[in-house]
C-alpha cells in the first residue's frame, strides 16, 4: 500500500513540476511585438538608385507616352487627355505621388517606427508620408488618399527547427485617391491595390533595399503592372531634401 501511494505521488509531483513549465510558454506574457520582432531593419535614410526606366523617372515623359503599361481602352482616353495644369487647378498635383508610384520617384526616404506596431516612411519628393500598421493595429477609417490604407506583415526565412534567416516585408494598400503610375497622365484608379514586398539586398557598395511593387487594377489595368526599384543606405539625413509636389516634371 506505502509502495503504491508513493508511485501516485511521485507521478503527481511530476505532473506539478511540468505544468509550470507549460504555462510559462502559453501565457508568458504576450507575443513581441511586429518592433521587437523585425527579421531585418529598414529603419533610416535611403536614397533611390535610378537603375531602370530612366526616361520614365527622371525626366517628365512624352504625352501619349505608355509603353510597358498594360492599359485598358478607358485608361488611354485618359492618357491621351493628360494635362498638368488641369491637375494644378484642381489641387491635384500629387497624382503621381500617390502609393502605386511613389517608391519609383527618384527620391529619398526616412524609414523609421511611430509606435510598436507601425513602421512610418516619409518621402522628401511630394513630401509624402506612408504608415505601414502590423496586426494588430486597427485599420483606419476614412476617405481615400494618396498613401492610402496599408497592413504589413513579416515573412521571414531559415531552415527547419532553427532561427529565422532574415526575412522579407510584404505591405498590401487600398483606399487610394485616383493616382498616377508615370508622371505623364497614366492612371490607377481607386479601385488599385498595391502590394510590396521589401528584401534587403548584399550589394558590395554598401547596404540596399530593394521594393518589388504590384498595382492591381481591374478598371484600368489589363494585368498586373509590376516594377523593382532599388534603394540605397545613406549615413544620415544630410541630403534629405522636402520638396512638394510638382505636375510638371
Amino acid at each position: 500500500m506505502r509502495a503504491r501511494l508513493a508511485s501516485v505521488l511521485a507521478l503527481l509531483a511530476a505532473s506539478l513540476v511540468s505544468i509550470p513549465a507549460y504555462s510559462q510558454g502559453r501565457q508568458g506574457g504576450p507575443p513581441p511585438t511586429a518592433r521587437a520582432s523585425a527579421p531585418i531593419d529598414l529603419t533610416g535614410y535611403w536614397v533611390a538608385v535610378v537603375n531602370e526606366d530612366w526616361r520614365y523617372r527622371m525626366v517628365m515623359p512624352p504625352k501619349g507616352e505608355y509603353r510597358g503599361v498594360p492599359i485598358t481602352k478607358e485608361a488611354l482616353q485618359i492618357v491621351n487627355a493628360w494635362d498638368p495644369a488641369a491637375d494644378e487647378k484642381a489641387g491635384e498635383q500629387c497624382k503621381s505621388y500617390g502609393a502605386g508610384a511613389v517608391m519609383r520617384l527618384p527620391a529619398r526616404l526616412h524609414i523609421t517606427w511611430q509606435d510598436d506596431s507601425t513602421m512610418k516612411v516619409d518621402v522628401d519628393a511630394g513630401m509624402q508620408t506612408r504608415l505601414f500598421r502590423f496586426a494588430p493595429a486597427p485599420a483606419p477609417a476614412g476617405p481615400p488618399t494618396w498613401q492610402g490604407d496599408s497592413t504589413a506583415q513579416w515573412e521571414r526565412g531559415g531552415g527547419r527547427g532553427g532561427p529565422p534567416a532574415g526575412g522579407s516585408l510584404t505591405v498590401v494598400t487600398k483606399n487610394m485617391r485616383p493616382g498616377y503610375l508615370r508622371k505623364n497622365g497614366v492612371p490607377y484608379s481607386a479601385d488599385a491595390t498595391v502590394t510590396e514586398y521589401f528584401d534587403l539586398s548584399p550589394s558590395p557598395g554598401g547596404e540596399m533595399f530593394v521594393v518589388t511593387t504590384v498595382v492591381d487594377d481591374p478598371r484600368y489595368l489589363l494585368q498586373p503592372f509590376i516594377v523593382s526599384s532599388h534603394f540605397k543606405k545613406e549615413a544620415d539625413g544630410s541630403k534629405w531634401d522636402p520638396t512638394p509636389c510638382s505636375a510638371r516634371w
